[in-house]
């Protein structure tokens, strides 16, 4: 069995949702081989030669590979993935670009938001929003392309003994199918929001930019990462990186504030494995208290005074 795992990275720090798909790959192999794409990226490879379980680490250092374009990606990953048994990556924004199309090239199907292995061959994926949830098995498919929610998984990040092998490949993809134009990034030194440890995420009861911004900074006095539901996001509260649910991004942190979050399915889908739960919401009937270990019926105004009131008294 070779299993190959993608390495997502910003071209200068690793991503942390590659340690938890490290510890789903260890599931299915004791020792796996990993693939580093990008520009000037030899110390990514470093470092994750460095990382218990892996054997091997394939580079391909070159500028085509600076900007994660899926078409040239695609190639690259196919030169490494001969006799691979497993393709895994995050399911995150990259893995969902990336791996679709490596398995449509193999000619192979794809197995996306994988939660749990049973074997080789079978895994466990939600569906209908996370209500329910599908035991998939693949037959007469290699390689088996997986992408992984991160959250589902304990992160790998010990390191090794000893440092893995790293092979440099010289192929350069030409693909001409897309460009790239130009980054609009989000500048935000808050902890990222997939593997926060604490999130506090805001909805359309706050109404206003002003409140909203008010639940930022009492995020920002206890480090926490901020979210937002989509209808928050659709009603300008926020932005479209900040939204969490289904068609956002999947968290599951120790402690996850619901504030002005009513609790649409597509939220929860992207929230309710969260460790602990705290819901703030005038409505007693909102279907956020359904899942919320704690919930608190009140205006959230004057909640977030108090909030604020509070952390001050203590000093943060």
């Amino acid at each position: 069995m070779r299993v190959l795992i993608i390495i997502e990275h910003n071209q200068g720090e690793i991503k942390s949702s590659n340690y938890n798909v490290l510890g789903a790959a260890l599931q299915l192999q004791p020792q796996v081989e990993a693939i580093v794409m990008g520009h000037q990226c030899r110390q990514i490879a470093d470092s994750v030669s460095q990382l218990k379980g892996i054997h091997k680490v394939y580079l391909l250092d070159n500028e085509v590979y600076q900007h994660d374009l899926p078409e040239r990606s695609c190639e690259a990953v196919l030169q490494v993935a001969e006799a691979a048994s497993h393709i895994l990556a995050p399911a995150t924004s990259f893995g969902k670009n990336l791996l679709p199309r490596v398995a449509a090239k193999l000619g192979v199907g794809q197995v996306s938001d994988v939660i749990k292995i049973i074997n080789a061959e079978t895994f466990k994926r939600p569906i209908y929003a996370g209500n329910a949830i599908a035991t998939v098995k693949v037959s007469n498919s290699q390689p088996v392309c997986l992408t992984i929610r991160s959250t589902a998984f304990s992160p790998i990040n010990e390191l090794s003994d000893a440092k893995a092998e790293i092979i440099d490949c010289s192929f350069i993809s030409h693909n001409q199918q897309s460009r790239f134009v130009k980054t609009d990034m989000h500048q935000n030194d808050r902890p990222e929001l997939a593997s926060a440890q604490i999130v506090i995420s805001g909805g359309r009861g706050l109404q206003n930019k002003q409140t909203f911004e008010r639940l930022t900074r009492i995020a920002d006095r206890l480090g926490a990462a901020v979210g937002a539901s989509r209808a928050a996001v659709d009603s300008g509260l926020a932005p479209n990186d900040f939204q969490v649910g289904q068609t956002g991004q999947i968290v599951a942190p120790t402690l996850y504030f619901a504030v002005g979050i009513s609790g649409a399915i597509q939220h929860l889908a992207g929230m309710k494995d969260s460790k602990i739960i705290v819901a703030i919401n005038k409505d007693p009937d909102a279907p956020i208290f359904q899942i919320a270990h704690y919930g608190i019926v009140a205006d959230l105004n004057e909640v977030l005074s108090e909030w604020e009131t509070i952390l001050t008294e203590m000093g943060y």
